[in-house]
């Protein structure tokens, strides 16, 4: 992918005098609360109109097939479809691709969207636009925050957890490697909590969330209790409010190292391995494992991101098959355990837990790609960008499920009914957690902002 023209923003740190204060972890882990939110100041509250308290946003950045997955084309010419069969789901009349069996037996829960348009070929464009809902030119593309950050930030944290958290938050498209989930001026503390790490191996640590190495309890009382001294002396000096905003970010990080249910809350080796089987040993299927755990404490928004898989095949989802990426040919690709049988296995499993659980009825699930792929097999056996038309889905939180919204032609090229834009996927998420989208935010410098200036929810409820 040619390199973007963009130049990176920069966001400025103010260091005081307690930025000079660090008292091992304690410290970083003051600032990475920061990062959380937790401190945000609530702006609204949700309407009465909010079918969703909390949100699990499956990002598969990359550009998924629309055609191996959600909307096979049986009818159309071999070159086209390929020998990947469609199946049946659970609702009559719909059909997924052969390798979609899981999800093809929860058919009856989701709202799919086959009208999906990006209006760009572009992964840049096209990502910053599906995680924010903002239409921005190139050198626009970190000028706006995720809509991740407007939910934490209007709504605030849920089960004392970050309000936004991004298992593993790892992607970073290139070149040159770009960092998407950004809240831009909107303020580093409404930045998503990435855990970073691998929730599928066996030494998976969230990473900010362990006391350092060598440190006893013992020792870190007596680093609290210095700490409380210190910043006691500088009180005196400081403004209050300045003191007491300082004081609450630093208790929630304490809370967050020594928490026994926050911490419980990310260690996925707690499941027992027949749950972690139902949702495949992959690194989609744990990172969900982990999201509906989180769920279960009452996280508020948690993002599984999963792309740019840099190991045996380069780019999972972008399946061009070109020189250098060592992929089979896109109907073999689709085949692959990781790739699509993967998200098959794993988003069923999620689905399945939060139904049985009773929480799918107030948690909103997202499946969300920047695009599809062309109709036309490149000549390598791959398939190209393609802004025309995409597949996307919506269950729980107030979702109809059991519908199809919008159709595309024969060969899975254009949409034959209107088409939906990531502004409206993003408004989809607001109505359903009960943001009105045209709320004015101040900007840094002051200026009067909306939350999404364009963009109606798709009608899945």
């Amino acid at each position: 992918m040619p390199a973007p023209s963009f130049r990176l923003p920069h966001f400025p740190i103010r260091p005081n005098r307690r930025s000079f204060l660090r008292f091992g972890g304690v410290t970083l882990a003051a600032a990475a609360c920061e990062l959380f939110g937790q401190r945000a100041t609530v702006l609204a509250s949700p309407s009465r109109n909010a079918t969703a308290d909390s949100v699990v946003f499956l990002w598969l950045p990359g550009g998924v097939t629309h055609h191996e997955s959600f909307d096979p084309k049986p009818e159309a010419p071999e070159e086209i479809r390929g020998d990947i069969k469609a199946i049946e789901t659970n609702v009559a009349g719909v059909r997924f691709a052969e390798v979609m069996p899981h999800l093809a037996r929860h058919m009856d829960k989701l709202a799919l969207v086959r009208s999906f348009a990006a209006g760009t070929d572009d992964h840049f464009k096209g990502q910053a636009y599906a995680l924010s809902g903002h239409n921005s030119l190139p050198d626009g593309i970190l000028s706006q925050p995720n809509f991740g950050c407007f939910v934490n930030q209007q709504l605030g944290a849920r089960g004392n957890l970050p309000g936004y958290i991004a298992v593993p938050g790892s992607t970073r498209p290139g070149p040159p490697n770009t960092d998407l989930f950004v809240p831009a001026w909107l303020g580093q503390r409404y930045s998503p909590f990435c855990t970073g790490g691998e929730p599928r191996k066996p030494d998976f640590e969230v990473q900010d969330l362990a006391a350092p190495s060598g440190v006893s309890s013992e020792r870190f009382s007596r680093r609290r209790t210095l700490r409380r001294r210190v910043e006691a002396r500088l009180g005196l000096v400081e403004a209050a409010a300045q003191a007491d905003d300082v004081e609450q970010l630093y208790g929630r990080a304490v809370e967050l190292l020594t928490s026994p249910k926050i911490r419980s809350a990310f260690d996925v080796h707690r499941e027992p391995q027949k749950s972690r089987d139902k949702y495949g040993m992959s690194k989609l299927g744990q990172r969900c494992l982990l999201a509906r755990r989180l769920i279960d404490a009452d996280a508020r928004f948690v993002m599984v991101d999963y792309g740019y898989d840099w190991g045996e095949y380069d780019n999972l989802w972008d399946n061009h098959c070109a020189p250098g990426q060592n992929q089979p040919p896109i109907f073999k690709m689709a085949k692959v355990p990781h790739h699509l049988p993967a998200v098959d296995q794993a988003f069923a499993a999620l689905l399945e837990d939060l139904a049985a659980s009773g929480r799918l009825e107030r948690t909103l699930v997202v499946y969300l790609t920047e695009f599809g792929r062309t109709p036309k097999v490149n000549p390598n056996g791959g398939r190209d960008h393609w802004g025309h038309a995409g597949s996307i889905f919506y269950a729980g939180g107030g979702v109809r499920g059991g519908q199809v919204i919008g159709a595309t032609d024969k060969e899975g090229a254009y949409c034959t009914t209107p088409t939906h834009s990531p502004a409206d996927a993003v408004a989809t998420v607001y109505r359903a957690v009960g943001i009105d989208p045209r709320v004015m935010v101040t900007e840094r410098d002051g200026r009067p902002m909306p939350i999404l200036p364009e963009g109606e929810p798709i009608p899945v409820f």
